[in-house]
């Protein structure tokens, strides 16, 4: 509804070079013609409104701003006696009218304007008002470029199509529609709405496949012409932005053409619902509008809004009104309670209402301008800058701007005309989406509500029909092209020529149920005598022979450049299967934990620790003395004791530090090598001859794998396997024989197949285990063409069932793996080898290096202290150090000795070292001092 009827880019440029071409100076002569106020409130104020009478919306905002200036100017204590004066002109649906009615307008000193009502007009006027200082407050101009950077002075007092759109983009997606049609009018208001439609649908997975515009004038014929082109597209959801009167042809026009029946959706802006609450439908409209969906802004009830609908309606009753009130009518009266709250406040500043003429515009070459009259409102920056900052409770709810001057919190009604009326299926917030909870009472809800409530109401569509349309109505039914397998039917089983069922196909019905614009039919490939090669199925996608693949087939590089695959829904990787065979146990079973190396580092670093901890001990613990062949046997029974957790007596630091840690790794291993060995003696051991991948790559024995399947070029190319090793086997029950007669008899060593396949193979064939690891992954997806509309939809609903758990379900249901379930399970053959334990070695080893490396130390600290008793010894020392056979001699001898020896030994040398100074303290002969207190000494005497 907020168009710009043959508005014309000429009028913005004449405008601008208007404004431009001149400096913006003021007048400051004595002939400036400037209008002052008193320093008193003053007792008038003019505001202007510009909107088209007869619009729908226009004819509801002229009655709601009429009724707001009235309540206005009867409260006193709102403007403390300032009335305001309303002037209102008619755009009258044209731009040129349009622009002159604003200039018209502005000659009159206003200090504000309500509108324009139409976007497009909003442009060329806002350029004026920029100039002009003169705050524009638009309740219907709904255009997001309409924005304060550009336009400082328009200020939105209604929502911006950016939340309508995301409100429409949402709706769209939850009905899981992926394109949609975008029928709009020709201008800024209509192409700009659409292009955040399309913006906001992208950001959904969605998107506009189609536009068509309407020329402003067009009439019902030109309409039906451009719409019977669209019957041919595949899409079938609809979504109209344009004007109320443009926008009820078109709908008159769908329904001639057929397009209004069942299958199709219909999506009107808020234009649709503003004629709605307005009452100027006749019954024949109403009939016209079944089934369409349109939006209508939210106003909470309110207690001042029950008043005003009730004198609205009061004034219908005495045929005063032929119109109702709508969400409009209400944002315009909004709009004059914003401009009185904020004159308000500017005059309760002190502020001035004055005007100033253009000195630029007064005269052009000479002559007088026809834009001499207008004048610039010079306090028009600080009443703008408070209307931004107002908020208050007004009659459409909280009233507040943000930075860009755009009313806040929007937030929409989802309206549906059914019969007679219409109705309300629930709301919309960009908070909680969609919900049938009113916005206002959504803040007690937590968001996990919001997932369990439904989120509309049900939905009567065109044609009567209460099945939710698909949206989309293909061309032609896809051919879905599927494996005639000879083996492994739980995944992919054709019955005649396109009876499917399966995990694999039962996937792929499951996902397609939620996305019901999808048509198919399968198609098998193959005789049926056995399984078809995978890689030529996916070809035929290439060769457009299939519209799809649906089956076990996995997703190979190979493959994905000549296809797309979808999200894969199951996870696979190739094993090696083998026979299972009882060995006979052997006296030598309880090596079989560890390896060669892991045996030999264990008793290699007992020997060490066992050293270690002698070399600490043997100065301080008696156990570790004696003899030289008591203190080996000693030694080494200490060291291999701590194998039991039990060790002798330590009475070092150092030695309690290394036996602590070394008896921890003694835990680690010994539990490791009971739990080995215990699994080892109670499982049934593998074939020793096949222990993985490698070893099977490094035999000649051969090889099984399924028919038709990858492994085959897989293992040649990557392995190097010869083909010739290489065996088709098509089903679970060759495999069992071929692995049962073994590589002797005429069968295989071994089976190399998919993971999904081996646990349906092992669930019911005892006998055999999966040795070694999965050695590469693989995933299994639906293939379709490249670039196909479909791979996004169908990966989108493969998420969707893995999500919920659906998946899962399918899964349990179509492969039923009971039986020999204990076979299924993995066994690692491979001993404990030192790459499990090196960690802890590495950890006591150089515990043990510095626990030693500080011992000597010491030793060396207290040998030389022992030597140096003297200078005579200091030399002895130094020459014994000279001579390292001598030194290392008395060090072996120093630190063989007992601590406590040396300790005795020690004593008695310090007590022998104080009883020699004693002595000689005792020899030594008087102070010279004492001697001259008995004979007088002359100075010409020198002391002997």
């Amino acid at each position: 509804m907020r168009r710009l009827l043959h508005g014309q880019d000429y009028l913005v440029i004449v405008l601008v070079v208007a404004f431009s071409v001149f400096s913006p100076s003021y007048c400051t002569n004595a002939d400036a013609n400037v209008s002052d106020v008193p320093n008193t409130r003053p007792a008038f104020v003019n505001v202007g409104a510009h909107f088209a009478f007869n619009s729908s919306i226009g004819r509801v905002a002229k009655t709601a701003i009429e009724l707001a200036v009235n309540d206005v100017n009867n409260n006193e204590n709102l403007l403390n006696g300032t009335k305001l004066v309303l002037t209102m002109v008619d755009s009258n649906n044209n731009a040129f009218m349009g622009t002159m009615k604003a200039l018209e307008l502005m000659e009159k000193d206003v200090v504000a304007i309500v509108g324009p009502q139409f976007s497009a007009l909003a442009h060329i006027v806002s350029h004026i008002a920029n100039e002009l200082q003169i705050p524009l407050l638009s309740f219907s101009a709904t255009d997001p470029t309409l924005t304060s950077s550009e336009y400082p002075y328009f200020i939105r007092m209604t929502h911006s199509d950016v939340s309508e759109m995301a409100a429409i983009a949402d709706f769209v997606y939850s009905y899981g529609w992926k394109e949609v049609i975008a029928v709009y009018i020709d201008d800024d208001y209509g192409r700009n709405g659409i292009s955040t439609l399309g913006n906001a649908l992208v950001s959904v997975g969605a998107k506009i496949t189609n536009k068509a515009a309407m020329a402003p004038g067009d009439g019902p014929s030109e309409m039906g012409n451009v719409l019977a082109s669209l019957t041919s597209m595949d899409t079938r959801v609809f979504v109209v932005h344009m004007c109320s009167d443009a926008g009820l042809k078109l709908i008159s026009a769908a329904k001639d053409i057929g397009m209004l029946s069942t299958g199709y959706v219909w999506i009107a802006t808020d234009w649709l619902t503003s004629v709605l609450d307005s009452g100027l439908l006749e019954a024949d409209d109403m009939n016209l509008l079944q089934g369409l969906i349109s939006l209508r802004p939210h106003t909470p009830n309110s207690r001042q809004q029950s008043v005003l609908r009730q004198r609205w309606k009061s004034l219908r009753t005495a045929n005063l009104l032929n119109v109702s009130l709508n969400a409009f009518g209400l944002y315009a009266y909004d709009s004059i309670l914003m401009i009185a709250h904020s004159l308000n406040t500017y005059l309760n500043r002190g502020e001035k209402i004055s005007f100033v003429k253009q000195c630029t515009l007064s005269s052009a070459r000479g002559r007088k301008s026809e834009l001499a009259t207008l004048k610039v409102f010079e306090g028009g920056a600080q009443l703008r800058k408070i209307i931004l900052q107002s908020h208050f409770n007004g009659i459409a709810g909280p009233v507040q701007l943000d930075k860009n001057g755009d009313l806040m919190g929007s937030t929409f009604e989802i309206i549906n005309v059914a019969g007679t009326r219409f109705r309300r299926i629930g709301y919309w917030s960009n908070r909680t989406g969609l919900s049938i909870t009113r916005p206002e009472n959504t803040a007690t809800i937590s968001d996990d509500e919001y997932h369990i409530k439904p989120k509309l109401s049900d939905i009567i569509w065109p044609g009567e029909s209460k099945i939710t349309p698909r949206g989309c109505v293909r061309g032609k039914e896809l051919v879905i092209g599927v494996p005639k397998k000879t083996g492994y039917q739980e995944f992919v089983k054709v019955n005649g020529s396109d009876q499917v069922k399966g995990f694999c196909s039962d996937v792929f019905i499951a996902a397609v149920k939620l996305l019901p614009y999808i048509r198919y039919r399968f198609k098998a490939y193959g005789t049926g005598d056995s399984t078809p090669n995978y890689d030529d199925l996916v070809e035929q996608v290439a060769l457009q022979n299939f519209d799809a693949v649906v089956g076990d087939v996995a997703i190979l590089t190979n493959r994905w450049k000549i296809v797309d695959f979808t999200q894969p829904y199951v996870e696979s990787g190739l094993v090696v299967v083998v026979p299972v065979r009882e060995i006979d146990s052997n006296g030598w079973a309880f090596l079989h934990p560890f390896t060669l190396e892991m045996w030999c580092t264990t008793a290699g670093f007992f020997l060490i620790v066992g050293v270690a901890v002698w070399i600490l001990e043997h100065r301080s613990n008696q156990e570790f003395r004696g003899h030289p062949k008591q203190q080996v046997c000693n030694g080494l029974w200490f060291a291999f004791s701590t194998m039991f957790l039990k060790a002798g007596k330590t009475m070092s630091t150092l030695g309690r530090a290394v036996l602590i840690i070394w008896l921890f790794v003694v835990l680690i291993i010994k539990s490791s090598y009971t739990a080995n060995l215990s699994a080892t003696l109670a499982v049934q051991q593998l074939s020793p001859t096949i222990k993985g991948i490698h070893s099977l790559v490094r035999a000649s024995s051969p090889i099984g794998y399924q028919t038709g399947s990858f492994v085959r070029n897989y293992l040649s190319k990557e392995f190097k396997i010869d083909k010739s090793r290489l065996v088709p086997l098509d089903s679970p029950e060759r495999y069992a024989r071929a692995l049962t007669l073994g590589p002797n008899k005429g069968g295989v060593a071994a089976v190399v197949d998919e993971l999904p396949y081996i646990h349906l193979f092992l669930s019911k064939h005892c006998g055999f285990r999966i040795v070694g690891g999965e050695f590469t992954k693989r995933e299994w997806g639906f293939a379709f063409p490249k670039n196909s509309a479909f791979t996004a939809d169908v990966s989108t609903a493969i998420l969707s069932l893995s999500e919920s758990g659906e998946l899962q379900r399918i899964q349990d249901k179509s492969l039923k793996i009971d039986s020999c379930k204990t076979q299924t399970s993995q066994i690692d053959s491979n001993k404990f080898g030192l790459k499990i334990f090196w960690g802890l070695f590495l950890v006591t080893g150089i515990v043990c290096f510095i626990a030693l490396l500080i011992f000597f130390c010491r030793m060396i600290c207290l040998f030389c202290r022992n030597t140096h008793r003297d200078i005579e010894n200091s030399k002895h020392c130094s020459h014994a150090l000279s001579s390292s056979a001598r030194f290392v001699k008395s060090f072996a001898r120093f630190i063989d000795k007992r601590e406590d020896g040396e300790r005795k030994e020690r004593l008695k040398r310090k007590r022998t070292e104080k009883k020699m100074d004693l002595e000689f303290e005792m020899c030594q002969p008087e102070p010279l001092g004492s001697l001259s207190q008995t004979f007088p000494v002359h100075d010409a005497i020198s002391p002997l």
